[in-house]
Parts: C-alpha cells; structure tokens; sequence
C-alpha cells in the first residue's frame, strides 16, 4: 500500500516577550514554508511575520506572557496568525513621515493580499493572507471556527 504523506497544514509556536523571538519566529516561518514547498511570496511571507511580530512584542504582549505564530496552508495560499494576550485593537492611522517607526501595519497591509484583526479572550489575533500556488486545501475560516477563537 503506497500512502503519500502531506506535509502539516498548520505549524505554530509560542514565544516568550523577549526581542530576540522575532528572528526564531521568522526562521521558524522560513522553514516552515520550506517544509510546505512554498517559494512564491516567500519574501513577502517572512517580512509580514517579522511585522507582526514586533507589533505582537511593542504593544500586545504584558510582562510575563507571550505571542504564538500560526501559519496555515490552504489551497493557493498561506495564512500568517500572531496571537496575544495583550488589549487594544491594531489600526493604520496617519503617522508622521519623519518619526522613526509606526509603520508595521501599512507594510503588512501594502504586502499581504488580505490582513485583519479578530478578538480572543484574552487579546487578540492578527492575521494576514497571500495568495501563493496550489497546495493541500485547507479552508482557514473552518480552522478558525473549529477554535473558537
């Protein structure tokens, strides 16, 4: 009997609140779409999961906690989560072109072919989309919904 094994449609971690974890989450990202096969939008991929990371690290994540990183595979995409437990709601509002950062969101949002915020008890969960090629099919709504979250 011959079985083909398809690699995971879902991979996550979890990162302790210390600056160091945005380089694990982006090669844990890296060898992930590695193991998935994914080359298009790689690029794009690590530099939103480094975005949100950082964003996850400056305001979502309270002393003592952490943020965990998610990343699905769906048919002709990858969907990129970064979980905290910390308040508030990420928004692109108007920054000052001079000041030095503030600029996460409008990245993730000018790279990603979709992005969005939902709400978790505690925290929240930012997300964002891009189309790549073909892959094993994997609805990310019906992983979201079998969460709860």
């Amino acid at each position: 009997m011959n079985v083909e094994i398809q690699p995971a449609l879902l991979r996550e971690r979890f990162y302790p609140r210390s600056r160091q974890s945005v380089a694990s989450a982006r090669e844990f990202a890296r060898m992930t779409l590695h193991a998935w096969g994914v080359t298009p939008r790689h690029d794009d991929v690590l530099l939103c999961v480094s975005e949100l990371a950082t964003n996850a690290l400056l305001h979502g994540v309270p002393p003592g906690r952490g943020y965990r990183l998610r990343m699905l595979r769906f048919e002709g995409g990858v969907r990129v989560e970064v979980h905290d437990s910390g308040g508030g709601r990420p928004r692109i509002e108007g920054r000052d072109t001079g000041a030095e950062g503030g600029r996460g969101l409008l990245l993730v949002a000018a790279v990603a072919d979709r992005w969005g915020v939902g709400m978790r008890v505690p925290g929240k969960v930012v997300w964002c989309e891009f189309a790549t090629d073909t892959g094993p099919t994997l609805d990310p709504t019906a992983v979201e919904a079998r969460r709860g979250d």
